[in-house]
Parts: structure tokens; C-alpha cells; sequence
């Protein structure tokens, strides 16, 4: 079976600073990961996140250990603005969910929540 992508939701925050955007763009995928299951990719400047069981595993447990129900991917986001930035989450809980926050110079952050078609 051929992986199958979906696009679920695309959305821009824009920064009157420079008149520039940051894009993010989410998708459902068929297979991902080693062992070809459901979930979600997140794409924004380059950088796909790949949302699926066996890193979901890593970062729930990683979120246990540092007591926090929303996870922050530091290694995956961003970060480099106090002023701007992308920074992308893993929310333990049921059910499981990505987040992405996004703030430009000009704007309030803006936040979004995504489903995972799986548990760990």
C-alpha cells in the first residue's frame, strides 16, 4: 500500500515588520514512521515534523519524566527570536495531540491543535 498524504489544514501568520509570512501546512499521512502506521506530518520553512507511534512514545515519556502535558520539541521548533517563532508541542493526554504556535514581530501568538490518529 502507497502512503496516502491529506492535507488537513494550511494557514499563514503575516508580519507587517517586513510584509513576510510563516507558513504552516499540516498533513494526514497513511504510513509514517518504521512501522508504516497512521499520522501527522507538520511542514513550516523547510522542517517536516513527522508526528507517529514510536517518537510519540519517546516524547510522552520524556514529557512524564519533566511533569509538562505539552511538550515542547525544542530540537524541532524555531526558536531562534524571542519576538518570533514557531515552536511545535506534543499534548499528552486523551486523546494525543499536536500543537504548533506561531508568532511574527507583528502579531499575538497564534496556536493551533492537531489530533494524532494514535495512542501510546
Amino acid at each position: 500500500m502507497a502512503n496516502e498524504k491529506t492535507v488537513i489544514d494550511e494557514w499563514s501568520v503575516r508580519d507587517l515588520e517586513d510584509n513576510s509570512s510563516l507558513n504552516i501546512t499540516v498533513m494526514s499521512c497513511t504510513e509514517l514512521g518504521n512501522q508504516s502506521l497512521p499520522g501527522l506530518q507538520v511542514y513550516y520553512m523547510g522542517h517536516i515534523i513527522n508526528y507517529e507511534p514510536l517518537a510519540a512514545e519517546r516524547w510522552a515519556y520524556q514529557a512524564s519524566k519533566a511533569g509538562v502535558t505539552d511538550y515542547l520539541l525544542e530540537d524541532l521548533s524555531w526558536m531562534v527570536h524571542a519576538d518570533q517563532f514557531v515552536k511545535v508541542y506534543f499534548v499528552v493526554g486523551a486523546p494525543l495531540k499536536a500543537r504548533v504556535d506561531v508568532k511574527t514581530r507583528s502579531s499575538k501568538v497564534m496556536s493551533k491543535s492537531y489530533e494524532l490518529p494514535f495512542e501510546v
